[in-house]
């Protein structure tokens, strides 16, 4: 059993003020892994007072000393990656190849393209010609506040702390308590690096109690949030009353419009993308929209792509799936399986239980449910499971109308031969991002959404932008 209950706050592993164990559970056995301290209000204000003391120095910092330790920190990142591998698998259950390959390298990617904006940043620039003397400068938050899921641990932190860090933010990181060991490691990185004390700490805990201590904290500028749209929506009246800045990085229901014209592994791909990390991306698109005339084909390869998809042991390699993180994600998708045969989806795939020869461990049978309407519930709700809901689509305009019945909006997918389609069917939906013909986002492109999905934008320059203040500065000297 693994045992790590400090906290790291001001540069230094401390002892938590009041003793609160917490057992992390290993979702491919369902016994308890490791054991971490749930935080009080005396550690969150421990930590918050630290940053708060660092704020001034590392605010004055040249942007050229906060990219510096930006790069060695990306430096140790990667020589301790099969570190932070092996941690994501144990507390999560990401298979060992993904882990390493999707979820450590998530992180490297962003730290990367992160560098590569912030060494471009205009941090001080002149508003425009004819205005001489005008100035604009992107000037740090302040202490910042961030709270990150479990689903993809380092994509999420290094989408947080690294603009922070870069724009001049002092920091308290509270990870999600049923993944904290790969951010705890993460904090050895930072304290390897060499970080002044208190520009970055981390408090373990929950959300009713370090999270909303966050929330509510008075001298915390700002909350950045990645999580559920109940949880995000509870965050921003909590914070409200110290009118603080809250970007919020919510759930999806993402739709993929496949037409007729698409390419012949549209359809696959459209699954192993709703099924990658088991189900467990807030951007995977669940609702799988496809033109009438190659509707029935499309099932049929659904099926066959699910049916082929393995389920197994997260500490094996291979391209399997592993499990989801816990009993009540488990018992929810369950739920929501059992509510999709009951409301009448032809189930073609997968189904109610465990896979064969996995009664232990929190493992969902790859699902595919057909026939579907806009009505039902798994076409509504965010099942985070290896699910996926197809239904057919006979013109534009419907498939559009389908597709934007929904209060999220964080990722869209479209699938044609047709770039004129693709272009005008790509402004018509209604999402942060839009994803066409399996083209990933450029590097740098900001991730968010729209409505319930909330509306941050992390990554590249829009992601520094998040954690600075814009001042306006008349009578410059030329």
């Amino acid at each position: 059993m693994i045992e790590k209950r400090a906290f790291y706050i001001n540069g230094e592993w401390v002892d938590p003020k009041t003793a609160r164990d917490y057992t992390v559970i290993d979702p491919a056995t369902e016994d308890g892994c490791a054991i971490i301290s749930l935080g009080a209000e005396g550690d969150t204000d421990a930590a918050v007072a630290a940053a708060k003391a660092a704020l001034p120095g590392w605010k004055a910092t040249d942007p050229a000393e906060r990219i510096a330790a930006v790069e060695r920190i990306a430096e140790i990142y990667d020589r301790r990656a099969d570190e932070m591998a092996q941690a994501i698998s144990l507390e999560m259950g990401a298979p060992i190849d993904l882990a390493r390959r999707n979820q450590v390298g998530s992180g490297s990617y962003h730290i990367a393209n992160f560098l590569t904006a912030a060494k471009e940043f205009p941090w001080v620039h002149a508003l425009g010609d004819g205005t001489p003397g005008a100035m604009i400068a992107h000037e740090a938050i302040g202490v910042v506040g961030l709270i990150t899921p479990w689903n993809w641990p380092m994509n999420q932190v290094t989408l947080k702390a690294i603009p922070a860090i870069l724009a001049g933010c002092t920091m308290v990181l509270k990870p999600s308590e049923e993944a904290p060991l790969s951010s705890l490691l993460f904090a050895e990185l930072v304290d390897e690096a060499g970080l002044p004390p208190g520009v970055f700490n981390l408090v373990n805990g929950d959300g009713a109690g370090v999270g909303t201590q966050l929330s509510t904290h008075p001298d915390i500028e700002m909350i950045s949030f990645t999580g559920s749209t109940r949880a995000g929506r509870a965050i921003s009246k909590a914070a409200a009353e110290t009118l603080k800045r809250v970007t919020l990085e919510l759930g999806g229901k993402g739709a993929n419009l496949i037409f007729a014209d698409a390419d012949e592994d549209a359809v696959a791909r459209g699954v192993r993308s709703c099924f990658q990390n088991s189900g467990q991306s807030c951007n995977a698109p669940t609702r799988m929209l496809v033109e009438r005339p190659i509707y029935d084909r499309a099932v049929e390869i659904a099926r066959e792509t699910a049916e082929a998809t393995q389920v197994g042991n997260p500490r094996e390699s291979g391209r399997h799936i592993g499990p989801v993180v816990n009993a009540v994600q488990f018992d929810k998708i369950q739920g929501l399986i059992e509510t999709g045969i009951k409301e009448g989806a032809k189930l073609v795939a997968g189904g109610p239980g465990r896979p064969e020869a996995l009664n232990r461990g929190f493992y969902v049978r790859p699902t595919v449910f057909a026939d579907c309407d806009p009505s039902m519930t798994i076409m509504n709700e965010e099942i985070f499971g290896p699910v996926l809901s197809i239904m057919p689509f006979e013109t534009e305009e419907q498939a559009i109308e389908v597709a934007n019945a929904t209060p999220y909006g964080l990722t869209n997918y479209l699938q044609s031969g047709d770039g004129a389609r693709r272009n005008r069917l790509a402004r018509a939906l209604n999402s942060g991002m839009v994803e066409m013909n399996g083209q990933s986002r450029g590097a740098g492109a900001p991730f968010g959404g729209v409505g319930a999905s909330g509306r941050a934008r992390e990554g590249g320059r829009w992601g520094i932008e998040e954690f600075c203040n814009i001042k306006s500065i008349a009578g410059w000297a030329e």
